[in-house]
């Protein structure tokens, strides 16, 4: 059984609402709205093709608009190289009705369709060539040189969390890079490559965007083995060691809290190899 995390809200009147919104948005940036809708996090976002444009939909809580995730497509536009490949970010359109704020992301339409759907998890292995595999090494290299203020992952977060998810003492991030922060195969194209969604981008552990993907990989043993063999020197490091136990504790807590059973057991063995130590067991 697979966990569809990317789903339509679970209330009809909020589903109403963002489909009204993204016609809203859509009428205002002069764009038809086609296709299917594309649901992000527990409903959180809506996209669909839009002529020549992608036209994705976030969605607040006034109280809680703006900030980190909410700024994250517009910060990558202005701070990446074009050497990394990924959507053109156009136009941007934020307003608020009632309870709600929303912002209207116009970006360029990747037609290569992403190596995954529903959920960050693998479903089957994928095959890809070895000028993919370079491509995405020298993607995520050009990425972790970009300068940036943006904090993707905290110490304070593996202070609380590391004993509760990974049964260990907590780790010492000594090493940092600038990275996606949401690397999993729904954010991946390919072959060509494109990185999709930089919502959550920032500085993080070195080794923590493979340790995400390779962590979300672990239900497709051949592709996991492809990753830690084309990462193997980062992983392998004491530095990359740190950012992989920070990535695979953060999907621990997904699991913790019901998300992914798929990748439940898999996941444990994963962790309990890294540390050594059982990992604790979910509290009810």
């Amino acid at each position: 059984m697979t966990s569809a995390v990317f789903t339509a809200p679970t209330e009809r009147i909020d589903h109403d609402r963002m489909v009204r919104a993204h016609t809203a948005a859509a009428r205002e940036l002069n764009v038809a709205a086609s296709g299917s809708s594309v649901w992000g996090w527990q409903g959180r976002t809506l996209g669909r093709r839009a002529d020549r444009y992608w036209l994705r939909l976030l969605c607040s809580p006034l109280e809680k608009a703006g900030g980190h995730l909410w700024e994250g497509t517009a910060t990558a536009q202005a701070a990446l190289p074009p050497s990394v490949p990924r959507p053109t970010l156009h136009h941007v359109l934020d307003w608020t009705s009632g309870e709600h704020a929303y912002r209207a992301e116009l970006t360029e339409y990747v037609h290569t369709k992403p190596l995954e759907t529903g959920s960050p998890v693998l479903s089957r292995d994928v095959h890809l060539p070895d000028a993919w595999w370079g491509d995405l090494k020298n993607a995520l290299a050009d990425t972790s040189t970009t300068p940036t203020t943006r904090v993707a992952v905290r110490q304070g977060w593996v202070n609380k969390s590391f004993a509760r998810f990974l049964g260990i003492p907590p780790v010492k991030i000594t090493a940092t890079q600038t990275g996606h922060g949401d690397l999993h195969w729904a954010n991946i194209t390919g072959p060509p490559l494109a990185l999709l969604d930089w919502e959550g981008w920032g500085r993080m552990p070195v080794g923590f965007d493979v340790g995400l993907l390779h962590a979300y990989s672990l239900t497709c043993p051949a592709t996991a083995r492809r990753i830690r063999q084309e990462f193997h020197q980062m992983l392998n490091s004491p530095e990359g060691r740190v950012g992989e136990l920070v990535a695979v504790g953060q999907i621990l807590q997904v699991v913790h809290r019901g998300g992914h059973p798929e990748l439940a057991a898999p996941l444990k063995l994963h962790a309990e190899g890294l540390t050594g130590t059982p990992v604790p067991e979910a509290e009810g």
